[in-house]
């Protein structure tokens, strides 16, 4: 029985060529996945999934890996892929389950939230950087995804536009630690803050500097959140969010379709406090 023959994608294809090769071979619903807000020490993780339609309505004007944009620029191409996907979801996992769960798992599992939340059944995945088992679905995690398959890069752009907006939102509820201008990450202006004010609410405190900001000193990466932390957040942080587009947020799973419940995930190795 002869092999079916390869298929080859090309660089100078561009950013739909891995797209059209999976489409080509019968992947007609090919779905990209990525996240935002790994290397933050403050605020949630958020997971974006996106299914493009094929053909020219599935090209976005201006896409690319959300890191290589300006805010306009990833504002008017979140528009783009909002109004021409076939589906997409988010899903925000906030920093209290960052810290009770460890960041690896948070992330595997925000992303098959967000896969399992897409109206539309994906055929074939695509994950940026990392391998997310139990889609019931064949998939491929592809080291910069983002730069590499259109539906990844349109992922990044939902994750990263929806995260930056909710680390706004913080900065005028702790307009101590600069969370709208560096959005949660750990710069020179971040940590100066974290050593005059001590972490707020929002800060992991599973990772390294937080917890020495906070006076725990060198303590494990997943020691838990201090109660009184835990308590000042609870009504705004304890369970994932849900934002529909030009609306406020709920408890619950993000969708640009009807929402899904999410699907039950295992743990994996945790990998904490990671800088992007």
């Amino acid at each position: 029985m002869l092999a079916p023959p390869r298929t080859v994608v090309r660089r100078e294809g561009g950013l739909y060529a891995l797209e059209r090769a999976l489409q080509r071979r019968g992947f007609r619903h090919v779905a990209g996945a990525d996240e935002a807000g790994r290397g933050a020490c403050a605020g949630p993780l958020v997971a974006g999934a996106v299914i493009l339609p094929e053909g020219k309505r599935g090209e976005i004007p201006g896409l690319a890996d959300s890191k290589l944009l300006t805010p306009a620029a990833r504002e008017r191409v979140y528009d783009e892929v909002v109004a021409r996907a076939l589906t997409w979801s988010v899903v925000i996992v906030p920093a209290t389950e960052v810290d009770a769960r460890g960041l690896h798992v948070c992330n595997l599992a925000a992303m098959r939230r967000a896969l399992a939340s897409l109206r539309t059944r994906p055929e074939y995945v695509l994950t940026d950087g990392f391998p997310v088992d139990g889609l019931g679905a064949p998939g491929l995690a592809v080291w910069k995804g983002d730069r590499v398959a259109a539906c990844v890069a349109a992922a990044s752009v939902l994750a990263k536009v929806t995260r930056d907006r909710l680390m706004v939102e913080l900065d005028g509820r702790f307009p101590d630690y600069g969370f709208a201008v560096h959005k949660g990450y750990i710069t020179e202006e971040h940590s100066a803050a974290l050593t005059r004010h001590g972490p707020c609410a929002e800060h992991r405190f599973s990772y390294v500097n937080v917890a020495a900001a906070s006076g725990r000193g060198n303590v494990p990466p997943r020691a838990r959140r201090p109660v009184s932390a835990t308590s000042s957040s609870a009504a705004s942080s304890a369970e994932p969010l849900m934002l529909w587009p030009d609306s406020g947020g709920t408890v619950g799973v993000a969708s640009g379709e009807e929402p899904r419940p999410p699907v039950p995930v295992g743990e994996d190795e945790a990998m904490e406090g990671e800088k992007r």
